[in-house]
């Protein structure tokens, strides 16, 4: 007797074909339009914007840079750019040093084992609140220093679930083996779970990274210093007012640029290295989540 296949299971038809190209279009316009806008208003001139209300469809008639010689000639938003770089880079490889670290050592058979690991979830889920973090920082010398912007998230709780659940997922076996062999523990680590788990720490990686790079309220909070603020506050002062703290220069005789241009700027200037990292690690994000999730 011939069994019924699931409607997903059947050749799709030409008009079902049709019908999904379609969709796809109507919502890849409708996320790359945004982008389209911010770099196009980006390049504009101030008497374009004026005349058109605001807003460049698609692109300015008349392209200038007018409006990114303006926010890179003061040194507040190169510096700014530096800054983020670096925490990003940083912060991301101490994240991944101690979440690996952490995660391998409790996917291991370990005495109390499983108390442990609810003692330190426990502790990661649930969060202390704005002013206890304040004066914790405060009391350990974290304030005003870009270590407040890199210690208080060194390991999160899914990052840490996800690499767990991976590392459990390797063949015993295996590790057995390379035990009988006479490879210690940091061995095992560095020579045999690490080069199998690139998936999943590519995308463990661009979690933390795209966490620093955006990361804005713990800077709010822990830096008084402007000169050290990092990307997203300063791109939040050209927002709100168009021009960072001290404002930027323009050399005599550069055309001015507007402020909604500006603001674009600088937005396009944020977005533009984590849309460069991205396409790199696509490929490893449904293969590293979804290993990294699935027990079994």
């Amino acid at each position: 007797m011939k069994t019924a296949r699931p409607p997903w299971m059947e050749a799709p038809s030409r008009a079902g074909l049709a019908i999904k190209s379609v969709v796809i279009a109507v919502v890849c316009l409708l996320v790359l339009y945004p982008f389209v806008n911010i770099i196009a208003t980006s390049l504009a001139g101030e008497s374009e914007i004026t005349r058109r209300g605001g807003i460049i469809a698609f692109f300015p008639s008349e392209p200038t840079l007018a409006a990114y010689r303006t926010i890179f000639a003061g040194g507040v938003v190169s510096h700014a750019l530096l800054v983020s770089a670096a925490i990003t880079i940083i912060g991301t490889a101490l994240n991944l040093v101690v979440t690996i670290a952490l995660a391998y050592g409790l996917s291991r058979p370990i005495v109390g084992g499983r108390f442990v690991l609810t003692t330190v979830l426990l502790t990661m889920l649930f969060g202390a609140g704005i002013i206890p973090n304040f004066l914790l920082v405060k009391a350990l010398g974290m304030y005003d220093s870009y270590t407040s912007l890199i210690v208080p998230g060194l390991v999160s709780a899914f990052n840490f679930l996800v690499l767990r659940n991976f590392f459990q997922n390797i063949p015993a076996e295996l590790l057995d083996s390379a035990r009988i062999d006479g490879a210690g523990d940091l061995a095992i680590l560095l020579r045999i779970v690490l080069p199998l788990s690139k998936a999943v720490l590519a995308v463990v990686a661009l979690f933390y990274a795209v966490g620093h790079w955006n990361a804005f309220f713990n800077a709010l909070l822990y830096l008084s210093d402007t000169g050290k603020w990092p990307l997203p506050l300063v791109l939040r002062l050209y927002v709100l007012q168009g021009q960072p703290v001290g404002g930027g220069t323009e050399s005599p005789g550069e055309a001015v640029a507007s402020i909604q241009a500006v603001q674009m700027a600088v937005v396009v200037v944020a977005l533009v290295p984590i849309l460069c990292v991205y396409p790199f690690l696509q490929r490893y994000f449904t293969k590293g989540v979804l290993t990294g999730a699935i027990k079994g």
